[in-house]
């Protein structure tokens, strides 16, 4: 139990704020080393983790987690694997801190030199999701910056546990416990103590969730803040798509996972390539798709709901999947900028020409050509992991990995130069 929150959310912004200057100051070799201590740690601690989800899975169902909820908060041998992969893998990435984005020299012999620097600290507020314990741990350590963690009440014992193992690959490598802290408590409270930014130690806050959480951390928060509020995703299949791709496509890109924001929730489908649509609809009801369509995709099609205007505004996170029939790339468009959230919106065509205006139109942060929306996640960019997606046009956009968790300050290099 936690006496006095107000006092326990002041020390660990304290801590963090220790800490930040520890790793601002550590070298690449420790960071990396630290994060890889941290994969061995996870592997090691596999039956705690294990045991600890299995107590949140069992509570979940008992509140009445949707399937989808269970899905993100279910932890199995494999999964554990696939968090200690991801650790190394950031572990494998190059240092940002310290690199040079430009050099130049002035008329007046002076050498400018823009270099990466760490944020300073980072608060993440999740849920359901306990791999996200491990991701943002390993991305803000790689980038040099401390984070203080609150994952959701549903993924309590599991987060702990896994938290539990980082600190002990931190310490193992040299670095303070204090550079990754995780709130001990899940009381609503210290979500608004960490979004008043606990005495100036917070530098930015990163929301992971449900539209609710988002929200409530956009509206709230007096620090800046990174992230999305919805992935109202779109695929467009326009006239010139090979039919057998757009049918591999949009199945992987509804149906892989339907409750991760890089899933397509609305299908919109050229109006010259309608005769695609009974050989599309089969595909997804086979997959265990429920469909809603306009009035066009209902006629043209068997087993297709009617949608509603909630419908297109909808992130279903489930197995259902809106179908809008439109009238060429134009109407594509105009949909996309009504009905989008800026996430994720994929054009499937053989035209490039088509595919090229598309992706310069469409002003989203992650734009596709013939490939499923599933791909928007920070692995399959490179980055390693991820620790969210922003949809926003300041600081980062899209996955953001080690290197977008960076600021930069200018290094001025002169022989003696006074300025008249």
């Amino acid at each position: 139990m936690i006496d006095n929150l107000e006092q326990y959310m002041g020390k660990l912004g304290i801590n963090a704020r220790s800490a930040a200057n520890s790793l601002r100051l550590a070298s690449g070799k420790t960071r990396t080393d630290a994060i890889l201590a941290m994969a061995a740690q996870v592997r090691k601690s596999a039956p705690e983790i294990l045991s600890n989800n299995t107590k949140d899975m069992v509570a979940g169902a008992e509140k009445g987690l949707t399937p989808a909820m269970l899905d993100r908060l279910k932890l199995s041998e494999e999964r554990i694997e696939g968090i200690a992969q991801g650790l190394e893998a950031v572990a494998a990435l190059p240092d940002p801190i310290g690199a040079e984005d430009e050099r130049w020299t002035r008329p007046n012999g002076l050498t400018i030199a823009k270099v990466r620097t760490p944020l300073g600290v980072i608060g993440m507020i999740y849920e359901s999701r306990p791999n996200v314990t491990a991701d943002a741990a390993s991305l803000c350590i790689k980038s040099a910056n401390a984070c203080i963690l609150r994952g959701g009440s549903e993924a309590l014992h599991s987060n702990v546990a896994i938290h539990r193992a980082i600190t002990r690959g931190l310490t193992a490598a040299g670095l303070p416990e204090t550079c990754v802290q995780y709130v001990g408590t899940t009381s609503r409270d210290a979500v608004g103590h960490m979004l008043a930014g606990l005495d100036g130690n917070i530098d930015l806050i990163i929301p992971r969730g449900g539209k609710g959480l988002v929200g409530r951390v956009q509206q709230d928060a007096r620090v800046p803040v990174l992230a999305h509020l919805e992935g109202r995703n779109h695929t467009y299949i326009h006239k010139d798509a090979d039919p057998d791709m757009a049918r591999d496509i949009i199945v992987n890109a509804k149906m892989r996972r339907t409750g991760i924001c890089g899933s397509t929730e609305t299908l919109l489908l050229d109006k010259a390539a309608l005769i695609m649509l009974p050989m599309l609809a089969q595909a997804l009801n086979a997959a265990g798709c429920e469909l809603r369509g306009d009035t066009q995709a209902c006629a043209a099609a068997s087993d297709i709901g009617a949608a509603s205007e909630a419908d297109f505004m909808t992130e279903h996170l489930d197995a259902i999947l809106n179908i809008k029939i439109v009238d060429g790339l134009d109407a594509a468009l105009a949909h996309i900028d009504q009905y989008g959230s800026n996430h994720t919106d994929a054009i499937i065509t053989e035209n490039t020409d088509v595919a090229k205006e598309f992706l310069a139109k469409v002003d989203s942060a992650i734009v596709m050509h013939n490939a499923s929306t599933q791909y928007a996640d920070g692995g399959e960019f490179g980055f390693g992991a991820e620790i969210g997606i922003a949809t926003g046009r300041l600081h980062a956009r899209g996955p953001v990995g080690a290197q977008h968790l960076t600021s930069y300050k200018y290094q001025v290099l002169g022989t003696g130069q006074t300025r008249p």
